[in-house]
């Protein structure tokens, strides 16, 4: 087993547990052991580097300093999420690009003890792990189930393939990594060519319209190469393409049914692990008829206890805080 550090990331344990579980089950096949950082917090997002650069650099860095306290011998920092991947990736570069930022993030670490000298740990995503550590041959050993039959729509987003600080990805615009290992699973990968576009990110939340738009173009593309699923990597993506789906639908009068499901499920399904262990039935767009096309009954939605069957409903009840200009009710 090849051990790595590993930052889950708020949304591992909320929104993409899904992602958690599925992650989780295929490990022990591909020979991978994640070594949880103890302590961590949250990466930060993609807002708070935008506000106020210090601060949300130190934030990240202090997932930096303990990880490198924590490594005992670990060089390679792992993160599942494009958001967190991309921000410790920011975080570890600029540090060493820049002094003063440098100086700044360690003063501020200072306070409780911490350090982190830049480089100290690799940054990485977890495909990447798995495309260049442990290797297709090795996925293509453990598929028991291929998905022969299948088509799939690689969506990597936009955050894992740029800005790429050591040449990690094969390609900035239409990197093939996810292609690949999709085919070593034995599924039909449609060529996607909107698979790095923007999912739209918080949009949803501060301009509606633009985010739809953003989705609906994903949706469109997935049609035209007549996809069964999208595969993704990161849970912004997955959460804005499955949970406003059917607002897009609704906005722009179309009838998209795509689900949205991590690579990772794909692959535990493809290892011959019950759907039940890899967060099937957490999606809000129904998986069942796709993953019925190779034989696989999975879970339906609304058999997940304590899941909305309507994510409108819960964002009424609960409260969704949203930007607004001063003097102006939302």
């Amino acid at each position: 087993m090849t051990e790595y550090m590993f930052y889950p990331g708020c949304s591992m344990e909320t929104s993409a547990s899904s992602y958690s579980d599925s992650l989780l089950a295929i490990l022990e096949p591909l020979g991978i052991k994640l070594k949880e950082i103890e302590d961590w917090n949250c990466c930060g997002a993609t807002e708070y580097l935008s506000i106020s650069v210090a601060p949300a650099y130190a934030l990240i860095g202090r997932n930096l300093a303990l990880a490198a306290d924590q490594a005992e011998g670990i060089d390679t920092l792992v993160a599942s999420c494009s958001a967190c991947y991309l921000n410790l990736a920011k975080a570890d570069h600029y540090m060493e690009e820049r002094d003063r930022l440098n100086v700044i993030v360690n003063d501020a670490l200072g306070a409780g003890n911490l350090h982190y000298k830049p480089g100290t740990l690799e940054i990485r995503h977890i495909l990447d792990v798995i495309i260049n550590d442990v290797g297709l041959d090795k996925v293509r050993e453990a598929v028991v189930k291929p998905l022969s039959g299948l088509r799939v729509a690689p969506y990597l987003g936009c955050m894992v393939p740029r800005p790429d600080y050591k040449n990690r990805w094969s390609d900035y615009e239409y990197p093939d990594e996810l292609d690949r290992l999709l085919e070593a699973l034995g599924a039909e990968v449609i060529d996607f060519p909107m698979k790095t576009h923007c999912c739209g990110g918080h949009m949803t939340q501060i301009g509606p319209s633009t985010a739809f738009e953003l989705i609906r173009r994903l949706l469109y593309s997935a049609d035209q190469y007549e996809a069964d699923v999208m595969a993704t990597v990161c849970p912004m993506c997955q959460m804005n393409v499955d949970a406003y789906q059917q607002e897009t639908n609704d906005y722009f009068g179309t009838k998209y049914h795509f689900p949205i499901l991590f690579f990772t499920q794909l692959m535990g399904v493809a290892f011959g692990i019950a759907p039940e262990k890899l967060g099937f039935g957490k999606e809000i767009t129904d998986a069942r008829p796709a993953m019925r096309k190779i034989g696989i009954e999975t879970p339906a939605p609304e058999d997940i206890e304590g899941k909305s069957k309507s994510r409108e409903k819960k964002k009424k009840e609960e409260g969704l805080p949203m930007p607004s200009m001063p003097g102006k009710e939302v």
